[in-house]
């Protein structure tokens, strides 16, 4: 249903840093680089991040969240590491999530301009701690 989505940054130079190593995990790398967008993706861009000088960050709490679909815990982690190493926030560690009635993994952190990513896996067996 979905074709491809795309969120605004303020400085396109540190978000295509922060989105090349949080997604390299997830085996989405940047496909395209134009002066004002990237787009990352697996064959062809699925994500697009747009340079809107000036933005303000994405006020704490709007309710707009993404998320990407992980193959496994280990790449949810290193996305999650990977994220908050180049400039992204915890908004929620790495973690089976027990209260959805799915098994669920995930890990979200914010973007250095508030946008909220997830990486998601589905369990077949329980966990232990991270």
């Amino acid at each position: 249903m979905i074709d491809h989505i795309s969120v605004g940054v303020s400085n396109l130079e540190r978000s295509t840093k922060f989105y090349e190593a949080a997604f390299a995990p997830l085996g989405l790398t940047k496909l395209i680089a134009l002066p004002a967008t990237s787009g990352f993706g697996k064959a062809y861009p699925e994500f697009w991040i747009n340079l809107r000088a000036g933005m303000p960050p994405v006020p704490p709490g709007s309710g707009t969240h993404i998320c990407l679909r992980a193959k496994t815990t280990a790449e949810i982690d290193a996305f999650y590491d990977a994220a908050l190493k180049n400039g992204g926030k915890d908004d929620g560690p790495p973690g089976q999530r027990p209260h959805f009635r799915v098994k669920y993994y995930a890990a979200f952190v914010l973007d250095p301009d508030g946008n909220r990513i997830e990486a998601v896996t589905f369990l077949k067996d329980d966990l232990p701690a991270r």
